[in-house]
């Protein structure tokens, strides 16, 4: 589960810098740069 966290953190992460740079899609886009830091963050706290 640990690991499903981290990878969807970094998809989120890509897609983030893809809309941010490519699209200019609004502030909705900065919604997934959020999720991803928490769910960086999230693994971070429980231990790696």
């Amino acid at each position: 589960m640990k690991d499903l966290l981290y990878i969807i953190a970094v998809i989120l992460v890509i897609l983030w810098a893809i809309g941010y740079f490519g699209f200019h899609a609004g502030g909705i886009i900065h919604i997934l740069i959020v999720i991803a830091i928490v769910a960086v963050l999230l693994r971070i706290i429980r231990g790696a």
